[in-house]
């Protein structure tokens, strides 16, 4: 199973290919869809990862493929300055998983 990256900075794209994780730069949301298109096309991925000023130039293009892709697992993490606003996430994470708003 290969992981890949898109990421919005070259320091989160030098750190995980030091760790193995190819991947590639993205700054605005034509890019990134086209990283993300290159991406899906290798059989044998299995995650994918964005920072998440990366999936935020393309939030609905990526919801609507983790509604309709089994595979790759797609995942945002936060890039070198943090989180955005973590307990906002957290919050919103549950209200979606289970319906409770906090």
């Amino acid at each position: 199973m290969k992981m890949y990256l898109i990421s919005d900075n070259i320091d989160t794209q030098i750190g995980m290919r030091l760790v193995g994780i190819d991947g590639c730069v993205a700054h605005e949301r034509g890019e990134v869809i086209e990283c993300t298109e290159k991406a899906i096309k290798d059989t044998e991925l299995g995650i994918l990862i964005y920072t998440e000023k990366a999936a935020a130039a393309a939030k609905d293009y990526l919801n609507n493929l983790k509604l309709t892709l089994h595979t790759p697992l797609i995942i945002e993490i936060p890039d070198r300055h943090g989180s955005r606003d973590i307990a906002h996430s957290i919050n919103s994470m549950v209200e979606e998983s289970i319906g409770l708003k906090l």
